[in-house]
């Protein structure tokens, strides 16, 4: 599901609103299933748009956010993306029949470097198959911290005509995340079918804020309730101080 209507500022951003664009997120290898337990339990209290978590996660959440109205996404190929087109598709379908809403896979960001063209546009377009067969959403994360400018636009525009729902800029597990010329550029660059997907490093809701103001879409973070509760105090009204 595609949102848009941004507005311009944060003045009018409701809890909702902002809620919706959120990923709530938790990859960490050290995570325990109580950490998730709490997770999905966040997510429906804040109505985040989703939960983001490991494939071997997903029959839980499924199970936890059955009724909720919070989706379910997983990552594929995650966090490097240089396993096979064939094992990224049977990881998406396997995501899939276990209950996943939405799959966020990881682009084969050395193919692509390489020139490798091919590799990549078998890679999206057999997971794409896939979703799209399921009506499920997929992001393709491009891991523009490894990319320059050129090959960013490149990529984002090679797997936007694959099939992408949305363009996403990181894992969060390389050694650069979301920046805002990241996104603008991509918002910029792509023909509009995809959408953008802001992802790594985003721990505050004035970075997140600045994310949705260049064009994200959708806001990848582990740190929502964070966000969700400063947007709650600064909406809060301000004493009066009485003479």
């Amino acid at each position: 599901m595609a949102m848009t209507g941004m507005p311009a500022g944060d003045r009018g951003l409701t809890q909702k609103e902002l809620a919706r664009r959120i990923d709530h997120t938790l990859l960490k290898p050290t995570a325990l299933a109580a950490d998730y337990s709490r997770l999905f339990d966040e997510a429906v209290e804040y109505h985040f748009w989703s939960v983001c978590i490991p494939p071997s996660r997903v029959a839980m959440a499924a199970a936890k956010l059955k009724g909720t109205g919070v989706k379910v996404c997983t990552v594929v190929g995650f966090p490097l993306g240089y396993t096979s087109p064939m094992t990224k598709k049977e990881e998406a379908r396997n995501a899939i029949a276990e209950g996943a809403d939405e799959i966020d896979m990881v682009m084969n960001v050395g193919a692509f470097r390489g020139r490798e063209f091919s590799t990549v546009r078998s890679e999206v377009r057999e997971v794409s198959a896939v979703c799209k067969g399921a009506g499920k959403v997929l992001k393709v994360i491009i891991e523009c911290c490894y990319l320059t400018n050129e090959e960013k636009v490149r990529a984002g525009r090679l797997v936007e005509r694959l099939g992408a729902d949305y363009v996403k800029t990181s894992t969060g597990f390389g050694p650069g995340g979301a920046t805002v010329k990241d996104v603008a550029l991509l918002r910029k660059s792509l023909a509009g079918s995809a959408k953008v997907k802001a992802s790594g490093g985003i721990g505050t809701l004035a970075k997140a804020l600045e994310m949705l103001r260049a064009g994200a879409d959708r806001i990848g973070t582990s740190s929502g309730v964070a966000i969700m509760d400063e947007l709650a105090i600064s909406r809060r009204p301000k004493a009066v101080k009485k003479r």
